[in-house]
């Protein structure tokens, strides 16, 4: 289809970018502007509605995202629009749609809809869209008007990529039309190749082993680039739903973008998965990548955010040589939907398209009446806004739930009369999300979405079986989250931002303490960097220190018990998988007690060191319920960055 470039109206609209990169507005006869728009991890995020809190969100959606894409396609530059991935799975319309409705042949998923009514030119496949397996994903697949790509899994390998069977095309090379400076038009290949993690083959094991296989990113592109070149594509973009981490490539890495962007051939990198924005200053210090330029080995690259908050943009000045194409000049940057004032309240910087609106209403309706449905009643607050920090209702529930469910399985099986523990960890408590990212129920009512807003994952329930050594190897990989502390010393960092809160696991069903002042047993990503670290201490079960030898049941999820997160005592311990997902657990134990007691009991602490205290930030409706929080001593210390208020712990 002819994309075409008008000058005047990209002139008009996007004065302050032409300032740092001229060549915007003054493409030659022989030049062309291109412009990428990108998306990423969407999750399901059409309409600008939090459906955990049941209530608008003026900072996601991508009937927001439309509106921007809106206003560059009508500077009329030669432009495409493409989603990196992660776009099937993560809010509770995705599970509507995934577990009431149902997918059958012909029928049309909302975020299809919603990406067809915007016109999208591709897509590749994230680590998400494997949440609900295959059946389901290829079925959503057959109602997209634009192509999916994925080079790096496989349902049959071959001698090397290029033998493969793909489950999705690896690539595609779209001829497209561009109109130069001079208005003439020319005829330009350009190639898309698209990358999921590896990992997926862990993290949903139960939907893909046996059906399919990975490779390597890196791998998998310098195989297939050249073949695309011989093809004849004359600029090629990878959509890499992989993160910006390490310089230097390992095998089976999970953030690859950064050695995927060394690869010759291609010429810029759609990145996402760390649901973060590039350019920004967040990827500050990494090597080879100059979040000034917006470049990652030179080459262009964006990341949109996430959930719609951004729309990532590269510009691109293409200049025509003989037969050839060749980039002169590129520039990035990142649209926001919306900007957080300095009182922390939130203006929407654009509108939403009412085309999208309009396209997914009916499903966005029935989403509604799906959350809304009550369960049961609970006579406490369930809340994550202290998770981090001390033992916390919205976990213990998960917990309680769970291990619940276990014994009822182990009745009849040899592992009946085991101890069972269970392992929960906080989904929701701030982070990356922002400040209003926690779970806040009041007491009343529990309904479904406050069922989802609790376990935020179509996780499936699973059972390992460990020892006493690994139960303490895997809470010291949890205790990686915090920052080691140095006794005597006030107001000092608690939490390492890089960790993530879902993998700060608390385990009910013993108790221990938590010493700071030593260093971590593992890093963020779970690799063991001190075997003699000992933070967690004081190890009880049942009053009396835990027997190394002693064997344990851990009630978790399918993600923790296949490997994910590289807990001690997961990977090939696992003895019971459960055909049903923990948040069904939840509801059906809610519905059995009819109302639930979700009172932490603080079986975890922080061991203490006089005279030393620690900050942490989350979320300002916090203050409301620091008072109650039992084992640890909390005070307001202000306000933190971005919209988070700072609390103080005294050790």
């Amino acid at each position: 289809m002819p994309i075409t470039l008008s000058r005047r109206g990209f002139l008009a609209s996007t004065a302050g970018f032409i300032a740092l990169h001229p060549f915007s507005a003054t493409a030659a006869a022989n030049q062309a502007h291109l412009r990428i728009m990108e998306t990423t991890d969407l999750h399901v995020h059409v309409f600008p509605y939090d459906y955990y809190a049941d209530k608008p969100r003026d900072t996601i959606g991508l009937a927001r995202t439309a509106s921007i894409i809106k206003d560059i396609r009508d500077e009329a530059t030669n432009s495409m629009l493409i989603d990196n991935g992660d776009f099937l799975q993560g809010n509770p319309m995705g599970d509507y749609i995934a577990y009431e409705r149902g997918m059958k042949e012909g029928d049309m998923h909302p975020v299809i809809i919603a990406m067809n009514t915007l016109g999208f030119d591709a897509t590749t496949l994230g680590n998400h869209e494997f949440n609900y397996g295959l059946d389901f994903l290829m079925k959503t697949l057959a109602g997209a008007d634009f192509p999916v790509v994925s080079a790096n899994i496989a349902k049959d390998m071959g001698s090397d990529p290029t033998k493969d069977t793909t489950l999705v095309k690896p690539y595609v090379i779209m001829d497209r039309t561009v109109t130069d400076g001079a208005g003439e038009s020319h005829d330009i290949k350009i190639g898309l190749i698209g990358f999921v993690p590896p990992q997926i083959m862990n993290w949903d094991r139960r939907h893909l082993e046996g059906k399919v296989m990975t490779r390597d990113i890196v791998d998998t592109a310098k195989a297939y680039v050249p073949q695309m070149k011989e093809e004849g594509a004359d600029i090629i973009i990878a959509l890499s739903h992989s993160g910006i981490g390490a310089a230097e490539h390992s095998d089976g890495m999970e953030n690859a973008s950064v050695p995927l962007a060394r690869v010759d051939g291609i010429d810029a990198i759609l990145t996402g998965h760390h649901h973060r924005v590039f350019p920004s200053k967040k990827y500050d210090g990494i090597d080879t990548v100059d979040t000034a330029a917006g470049t990652i080995n030179g080459k262009p690259a964006a990341m949109g955010g996430f959930w719609g908050s951004h729309l990532g943009l590269i510009d691109l000045m293409l200049e025509r040589s003989g037969n050839e194409w060749k980039i002169v000049s590129h520039g990035s940057e990142a649209r926001p939907i919306s900007r957080r004032n300095e009182d922390r309240s939130i203006t929407p910087l654009v509108e939403s398209q009412q085309n999208v609106l309009d396209s997914v209403q009916a499903d966005h309706d029935a989403t509604l009446a799906y959350v809304r449905r009550a369960v049961g009643k609970t006579d406490a607050p369930l809340h994550s806004y202290f998770a981090l920090v001390a033992d916390d209702p919205s976990v213990q529930i998960v917990s309680i739930a769970q291990s619940w469910y276990i014994a009822e399985m182990m009745k009849g099986t040899e592992y009946e009369g085991l101890p069972i523990l269970s392992a929960a960890a906080p989904f929701k408590a701030g982070g990356r999300g922002g400040p209003e990212y926690f779970t806040d129920v009041p007491k009343g009512d529990v309904a479904i979405k406050n069922v989802s807003d609790l376990y935020l994952y179509p996780n499936t329930a699973r059972a390992v079986l460990v020892t006493g050594a690994q139960v303490k190897g895997w809470l010291e990989r949890s205790a990686g989250i915090f920052n080691q502390i140095k006794p005597g010393m006030a107001d000092q960092v608690l939490l390492n931002p890089d960790f993530p809160s879902y993998n700060f696991d608390v385990i009910d069903g013993v108790s221990y303490q938590i010493d700071l002042s030593q260093p971590s047993m593992f890093d963020p990503k779970g690799n063991l960097v001190d075997e003699n670290a000992n933070r967690i201490v004081n190890l009880t079960y049942n009053g009396a220190p835990i027997d190394p030898a002693a064997k344990f049941i851990i009630a978790t999820n399918n993600y923790r018990a296949s490997g994910g997160g590289k807990f001690p005592g997961t990977g090939d311990t696992i003895i019971f998988e459960g055909p049903d997902t923990n948040r069904d657990v939840i509801v059906r134990y809610i519905v059995q007690e009819g109302t639930i007691s979700p009172k932490a009991d603080a079986n975890w602490t922080f061991a203490p060191l006089p005279g030393t205290s620690v900050l942490f930030d989350t979320g300002p409706k916090a203050a409301g319920y620091a008072a109650d929080v039992k084992g640890v001593n909390i005070e307001p210390a202000g306000d933190g960055p971005d919209g988070f208020a700072r609390f103080r712990i005294q050790l």
